[in-house]
């Protein structure tokens, strides 16, 4: 963790109260994670309110910002601007406990929370599954709906033959 360190919220010498935070999220942020990803050239804020209690603390997280991606239809990159948000509870226990998303658990003799893994799952949650520049042409969305698989789907169901016996029964069913 020490590579995430500068995305540590102090807190043990805070008033109890609220207290606001910013981190300014690029390139090096995602660089930190050993991971592959679906976006480039990140330009996102972290707004961070922490609301300081004597038994726990309280964080509002938002990110908002642009991402570079690749559309899934013309291969163009564009800009896509992404925002989210979550609100969880900090409580002091005996060791480090995350396995529920809305009240971490963190050792009594912490003095800060670093929030790194929280932003970097909004910002990742925040990616469109269908990325779609918004510079396609009409074009390109007819043939992007013809190919959708709803459209494949209503095909197949009225490709369906239906057996002669269940027609019949319909349009009995039908006239009474």
């Amino acid at each position: 963790m020490d590579k995430l360190r500068n995305y540590e919220v102090g807190f043990s010498g805070l008033k109890e109260g609220k207290h606001n935070f910013q981190f300014e999220i690029g390139t090096s942020f995602f660089e930190l994670f050993d991971t592959e990803q679906e976006f480039s050239n990140p330009i996102i804020k972290a707004d961070i309110l922490l609301d300081k209690h004597s038994t726990f603390l309280e964080f509002w997280i938002k990110i908002f910002g642009t991402v570079d991606l690749v559309c899934d239809i013309s291969n163009e990159t564009f800009r896509n601007p992404i925002e989210n948000d979550t609100k969880f509870l900090v409580k002091f226990g005996e060791e480090y406990d995350d396995s529920n998303e809305e009240v971490i658990t963190i050792p009594q003799h912490e003095h800060a929370f670093n929030v790194a893994q929280i932003i970097y799952e909004l910002v990742t949650l925040s990616i469109p599954m269908k990325k779609l520049s918004p510079n396609l042409s009409q074009k390109d969305l007819e043939i992007l709906e013809k190919f959708s698989p709803q459209e494949i789907e209503e095909k197949e169901e009225q490709k369906e033959e239906i057996d002669p016996r269940w027609e019949a029964l319909r349009q009995f069913k039908n006239k009474n």
